[in-house]
């Protein structure tokens, strides 16, 4: 059984049990500042989780594309990847515990046929005023499941919240107790193939933990865990879903798998990453998204080069944009090795420092000062690097605790501010405009929108002032839940119609927009103020991007 066969197996089961599919969200998440990247199928669906209504309803499942920045430096062994897709179902305040165990046990092992002895289940034990999951424990054990193999774990393990355990929660955050389910390799090789999470705490503002009105489950599987366990190889790497890139990587090298296991497992898992993200619009730059784009290709190129100093990266990614970041970092490979000549006695920090400078990783250093005849102070390298990673941590968390969705005052005011834009470009460039992306903090709003050249100044302005009128007219905003099909008679617009399922949700301005969207939305235009746009530029062939600002009325 290949990976393909799982998720459709997946989706199918879910489907007969009354799940609504629902269609993966972008890696790059739309109006959603406060992270960089997707990276978990219950991300997008926070307010829903917190009891805004779904239009799919209570019973959702879904393959949701996923990415984990803070996993780089963790690939390289055969079970860490960066880039994954997670198999997931959610129950909206509908089933909870009773109904969601034995479905993934039946899942498990009836429809992969994956051997019970070989399972193993964790519980929460208890912790932070939240009592001990003896339910999840009798179910497992009705289930036939060895007791010895149900294990009983504490809030660093078997809790789940954004911000991890119940004491580091703020206040308003959503989480609840887990119960993951392992496969055994052998030799007590453990792997975590999937978690069902019981979303039913708040935090309040006392420290206290009150349980919430509507109980949500939470599923997530790693698709390529999942894969690995189904065909019993403890290496992730030996699926179907990295053969054809890993045999691409020994033809180009002319090493073999099992020789250069730790390199081929850094190069595959971040160009499938790279090739995802840039499917997604993403370029290398040295900021936010695309810095991480171009992290993942310059450490790949580096361990390629380790492999086999002719080899070429771009020929195994045949993208153009993997090609240019390749042939600027060739340079910058070409500097690193001339500040090395340079450095008379190697030390920790100065490995780091060629770490941060030029993008070669530790072992690189190590190889090339051994061949010098000097060793490197591993140790103080680790803390130098844990230092930049503690920093980077901090960093992440930041834009992480805005929150999943940023529905502050400010940022709803933008948020329906787009939608204006949106409907203001098609009146003055035309119909063959179309929404291709955005982005929106609390000083500006991003939007990125198909047309194939620039936008004269006067075009600019009559954008400017077509959005301004519409805030002036004082619009009443409005939210209807309808079929595709009546969404499409009323000419609302959307992302990609062929993305939704049943039910959606439009939000009409007057009668001046109407759109596909999950909000957060103002209830009157007159709400905004004035919207100022200070830049219009191209950020690829045929999209443009246009940056704008609420300034005083």
């Amino acid at each position: 059984m290949d990976s393909k066969q799982i998720r459709e197996k997946y989706i199918k089961f879910f489907v007969e049990r009354g799940h609504k599919v629902i269609a993966a969200a972008k890696l790059v998440p739309e109006n959603d500042s406060s992270t960089l990247f997707t990276s978990s199928g219950m991300q997008p669906l926070v307010p829903y989780l917190l009891g805004q209504a779904h239009p799919s309803g209570k019973r959702l499942v879904d393959s949701q594309p996923s990415f984990r920045a803070e996993d780089i430096e963790e690939v390289g062994d055969s079970r860490h990847t960066t880039y994954f897709e997670m198999l997931g179902n959610w129950s909206l305040g509908d089933y909870f515990k009773k109904e969601q165990l034995p479905w993934i046990w039946e899942f498990l092992t009836q429809e992969l046929k994956l051997p019970k002895e070989k399972l193993y289940v964790t519980v929460f034990e208890g912790g932070n005023g939240v009592p001990k999951d003896i339910e999840s424990f009798e179910i497992w054990k009705s289930l036939g499941v060895l007791e010895e193999h149900i294990l009983f774990h504490g809030v660093s393990e078997n809790w789940w919240s954004r911000s991890g355990a119940p004491d580091k929660m703020p206040a308003g955050e959503i989480g609840g107790p887990d119960s993951e389910v392992f496969y055994d390799f052998g030799n007590n090789n453990l792997l975590e193939i999937g978690n069902s999470v019981f979303i039913e705490y708040q935090k309040q503002d006392d420290g206290s933990l009150k349980e919430l009105a509507q109980k949500n489950v939470d599923f997530g599987g790693g698709l390529e865990r999942i894969t690995a366990a189904v065909v019993s190889s403890p290496d992730v790497f030996q699926t179907d879903i990295y053969e054809p890139l890993l045999k691409k990587i020994e033809e180009v090298t002319g090493v073999k798998y099992a020789d250069g296991k730790d390199k081929m497992q850094v190069i595959a898992d971040h160009l499938r990453a790279a090739e995802a993200l840039i499917a997604d619009g993403v370029i290398p730059s040295n900021k936010l998204q695309g810095y991480v784009l171009r992290r993942l290709l310059r450490r790949s190129a580096v361990k390629l080069h380790l492999l086999n100093p002719k080899a070429d990266l771009s020929s195994i990614a045949s993208e153009k944009i993997v090609k240019d970041e390749i042939e600027k970092f060739g340079k910058t490979l070409d500097r690193g090795l001339k500040e090395i000549e340079k450095i008379n006695q190697i030390d920790g920090k100065a490995a780091f420092d060629l770490y941060q400078t030029f993008g070669f990783p530790y072992e690189v250093t190590e190889e090339l000062f051994r061949q010098k005849g000097q060793e490197i102070n591993r140790e103080q390298f680790r803390e130098e690097f844990e230092k930049h990673k503690e920093l980077s941590r901090t960093a992440s968390s930041g834009m992480f605790k805005g929150g999943l969705a940023d529905q502050s005052e400010i940022v709803t005011k933008y948020h329906t501010a787009t939608h204006l834009l949106h409907q203001a470009l098609r009146d003055v460039l035309g119909s063959q405009v179309f929404q291709k992306g955005s982005n929106i903090t609390s000083e500006r709003l991003r939007f990125d929108f198909s047309f194939d050249r620039k936008m004269t100044d006067e075009e600019i302005k009559q954008v400017e002032d077509l959005v301004n009128k519409k805030i002036a007219e004082d619009l009443k905003v409005e939210r209807k839940i309808v079929s595709l099909e009546e969404a499409k008679k009323m000419g609302a617009i959307g992302l990609f119609y062929e993305k939704y399922k049943d039910k959606v949700m439009v939000y009409a301005i007057g009668n001046y927009s109407k759109e596909i969207c999950g909000g957060p939305h103002v209830s009157r235009t007159g709400v905004i103020g004035r919207i100022k746009i200070t830049k219009e530029e191209a950020i690829s062939s045929g999209i443009r991007r246009i940056r704008a600002q609420i300034v005083l009325k």
